[in-house]
Formats: structure tokens, C-alpha cells, sequence
């Protein structure tokens, strides 16, 4: 900006007689460019907040903006507390399965797994009380099955055995002290918890009204979130757990007492769990075949 003798160019401004003067050149009256001087001083000035301000809303809009877009939604995994049929995890830390005394070496699992044919009859399973026996590498479990109780459930587990779909299918989970939930999961036929499983499900049934699932039941494990997803796996708990109803306002069936052979569960239970997979027995065990029969 010039000083008080400064000339300049002024495109139209309104006297205070009402006559335009546009397009005229000369000498500013000294009172009038000091107008002029407060007039562009404030404009500047506005102009200057205004430029901070933009620049502070780009600067915060840098600062929260995402790196990158959100990563897609990844389904639930085997590791979380309830006993769901599922995949299981693997974690960084390694250890070798150890064969406990009394057990022998597990074997393969099916390279094919075995799909039945037909479905269960649950009408033949209806009031009545059945005796399996779970021959496994660490020796026989024998437990006593609720078809008065749970039809569905103890329906399939007679027709599964029927059809030797648990041969060969190692228990692929073991929570502890660290869920809070004290069980032995078994009855997938790849041992992994992720296999095809039979062909077919059905709800739940005879769940515990106070939530707590006593030493040596045997109940149905599921898909979290769907109650209708009961179909070949299986957890007998070896300690008494309180699991409370998930999602769907359902709980887990409830389909048999163990009667002998829990002190095998107990002694791998006590080896505890592999750091391989934080999900697996470290001491490990497989079902070799199933057989019921019915009581008198």
C-alpha cells in the first residue's frame, strides 16, 4: 500500500452527493486513503483467519483419516471360550504332543470322511436309555445316554456309531483353567473341527436350567449363534462349567452321563493344553470307534 500522495484507480464509489465518479485518476484526500488503508488492513486480516482456518481442516482431516479402507469382517475362530464346532487356531509357540503312559499313538484321521446314508430315526430313540461305549486310545469310556431327555441327539449319536463315523477321529479341543470351561471336545471325523460333518442338524434339547454343565455330561457342541446347528461333535465335561446362553438365548444339549472311564479325560485334561495350537490336548487321544446299545 502507497502512502498519502499515492494515485490509484477507483472503478466506482458514490459520493455523499449522489453523483458517480467512475474510472477517475488523482490525488486521494489524505482522509479517505487512511479509510481505504483500515479498509484493506481489515480484509487482510479476514483473509488470514480464513487461510488458517482451511489450513487447520485440512491438517485434521490428514490426522483422522484412515490409512487404509477397514478390513473385511473374518468369521468367529475354535479359540473363543464357548465349545462351538469349528476350525481351530494356531499361535506362534511349539511343542510336541506327548503319548501318555497307558495311551498309544493316535492314529490318522479318516483321509476320506465318512458320510452317511439316510438320517437318524428319532422316533426309535424316544424313551429310551442307551449305553455307549467311546473306545479310545487311552482306553474305554462308557456313558449312559438320555433318549428320554434328548431323542434328537442320542438318535444321531446311535446312528453315527451304526455307521462307524467316529472311527479313527482324534479330540481336536481342550479348554482349562484359561476359559474358564472345563471340557474334552471330540466327534469330528478330521479331528480338525472343521470337517463336513454328516449331512444334516436339529436343535437343542435338555438344557441345564441353571447353566451349569455337571462333571461328566456329554452335550452337543454347535455353531454359536444358530441353535439349529447340533450335528456330530460332542464335549464331555470334566469339571463342572457354567456356560451361559449365547447369543441366540439358547444353551447345548445335554444328551448323556459318563458311568466309567472320566479319569481318562481327567489325566489329559492334566497334561494340558498345546502351545502349538493353544486349542488341542498336548497329551493326545482318539476316538477308535463307538458302539450303543439299548438298556432294558
Amino acid at each position: 500500500m502507497g502512502g498519502a500522495g499515492e494515485t490509484w484507480r477507483v472503478a466506482s464509489i458514490r459520493a455523499g452527493s449522489g453523483a458517480a465518479v467512475g474510472n477517475a485518476t488523482g490525488t486521494v484526500p489524505a482522509q479517505k486513503e487512511a479509510r481505504s488503508v483500515r479498509d484493506k488492513q481489515a480484509i487482510f486480516a479476514v483473509v488470514g483467519v480464513l487461510v488458517v482456518v482451511a489450513a487447520f481442516v485440512v491438517a485434521a482431516n490428514l490426522l483422522t483419516r484412515p490409512k487404509s479402507d477397514p478390513p473385511a469382517a473374518t468369521p468367529t475362530s475354535q479359540s473363543s471360550a464357548t465349545p462351538e464346532a469349528g476350525a481351530t487356531t494356531s499361535a506362534t509357540p511349539t511343542a510336541t504332543p506327548k503319548v501318555l503312559a497307558g495311551c498309544q499313538p493316535v492314529p490318522k484321521p479318516q483321509a476320506t470322511p465318512k458320510k452317511p446314508t439316510g438320517t437318524p430315526d428319532v422316533a426309535a430313540a424316544k424313551g429310551k436309555t442307551f449305553t455307549a461305549t467311546i473306545d479310545t486310545t487311552c482306553g474305554k469310556i462308557t456313558v449312559e445316554l438320555f433318549g428320554t431327555k434328548a431323542p434328537a441327539a442320542v438318535s444321531s449319536f446311535v446312528f453315527l456309531s451304526k455307521n462307524d463315523y467316529y472311527a479313527d477321529s482324534p479330540c481336536h479341543r481342550l479348554t482349562g483353567q484359561a476359559q474358564g470351561i472345563f471340557v474334552l471336545q471330540c466327534g469330528d471325523s478330521t479331528g480338525t473341527g472343521s470337517g463336513p460333518g454328516p449331512g444334516y442338524h436339529y436343535g437343542v434339547e435338555n438344557v441345564p436350567s441353571n447353566d451349569v454343565y455337571k462333571r461328566g455330561v456329554l452335550a452337543m457342541a454347535r455353531k454359536s449363534g444358530d441353535p439349529n446347528s447340533n450335528s456330530d461333535q460332542f464335549f464331555i465335561v470334566y469339571k463342572d462349567t457354567t456356560l451361559p446362553k449365547s447369543g441366540d438365548g439358547s444353551g447345548y444339549t445335554v444328551f448323556g452321563q459318563v458311568t466309567s472311564g472320566l479319569d481318562i479325560v481327567d489325566k489329559i485334561a492334566a497334561a494340558g493344553i498345546n502351545p502349538s495350537d493353544q486349542t488341542s490336548p498336548l497329551a493326545p487321544i482318539s476316538i477308535l470307534g463307538t458302539t450303543t446299545t439299548p438298556k432294558a
